[in-house]
């Protein structure tokens, strides 16, 4: 009979003490080797079919050749190619329990989110909005880019492994921010050389806000959210808008406003119906939060769109 181990993981420590490994040589952030064998953990046991977790860290996995699954944000991944899946705070994920053998192509790094809080990074890391992608896609690395990777990580190991001074953190962070801007160039080739099936989603993305905008979830549920439209594509809203931008030159929210602004456009000058009325349609309880959406994006008011284009 299944069963299902749930852990909250705060800290570091709870990683270590997790993956039964000694005391972290820093509080913040830790680096492992190789596979772990989970069914061998005691605080688990064989009986169990898979780990549930509830994260509060940054986990950036390198999955390597080893076979395996890893179930995150509703999809199941099968990786058999080097990969690194990037997990942000306040994700849900779970590994069954199928590892066997130590692998050195596997590796982890994670840290806490107050390692770069008081640094320009702590900001930055908004910017990399793989940390919010489902598991299926994960970065797809070559050769080059696996030893760029483990190259960086490599000199965070090292620093963790030496006496700490006051530089220790700033090396770490530093590092750190190298492997997001080689992670974010290798994410950009990895769109470019996907550009046709991507263009399918640019496609697929305009049928699902036209048939949105003609839907009545448009008038109760107001526009769709970037998650929404991922979730109509089978991917996290984050990955879809990444990859719109590099195939579009657009976000997901930039394709749901052009669809809102065309529609609204059509309605002021074909229809007889009061702004008030159009807002609603639109699915705003607050007509001035309509009308300063439409002058935001348009440069002027609905009423004075309507006037101009008229002749009024």
């Amino acid at each position: 009979m299944s069963s299902t181990k749930e852990l909250h993981i705060k800290s570091i420590a709870d990683v270590n003490e997790f993956l039964q490994l000694e005391k972290p040589l820093h509080p913040l952030v830790t680096v492992f080797f190789g596979g772990c064998a989970f069914e061998n953990l005691p605080q688990f046991g064989r009986g169990l079919d898979d780990l549930k977790f509830v994260n509060d860290l940054y986990f950036i996995t390198m999955n390597g050749n080893q076979s395996g699954a890893f179930n995150y944000g509703g999809n199941s991944y099968d990786y058999e190619s080097d990969s690194i899946t990037f997990i942000g705070p306040n994700q849900v994920f779970n590994f069954p329990i199928q590892y066997h053998d130590q692998n050195e192509e596997r590796w982890g790094l994670i840290f806490h989110p107050d390692l770069i809080r008081e640094h320009e990074l702590g900001n930055q890391i908004k910017e990399y909005t793989f940390f919010d992608y489902d598991s299926n896609e994960a970065l797809i690395l070559d050769a080059n880019g696996k030893k760029v990777l483990r190259g960086l990580m490599n000199k965070i190991f090292i620093e963790l492994n030496q006496s700490f001074d006051k530089y220790t953190d700033d090396i770490i962070i530093q590092n750190l921010g190298s492997i997001f801007k080689y992670s974010s160039r290798y994410y950009d080739a990895q769109f470019q050389e996907r550009s046709n099936s991507n263009q399918y989603f640019a496609r697929e993305l305009e049928l699902f806000l036209e048939d949105y905008f003609s839907s009545e979830s448009l008038a109760k549920k107001g526009l769709p959210s970037i998650n929404q439209c991922g979730e109509a594509m089978n991917l996290s809203g984050s990955y879809l808008s990444d990859l719109l931008k590099k195939e579009t030159g657009k976000s997901t929210k930039e394709h749901i406003y052009d669809m809102f602004i065309d529609k609204t456009k059509t309605l002021l000058l074909n229809s007889k119906e009061s702004i008030s009325e159009i807002a609603y349609k639109f699915g705003f309880q607050y007509p001035q939060h309509f009308s300063s959406l439409f002058k935001l994006k348009t440069g002027m008011s609905p009423s004075d769109f309507r006037k101009r284009n008229r002749g009024i």
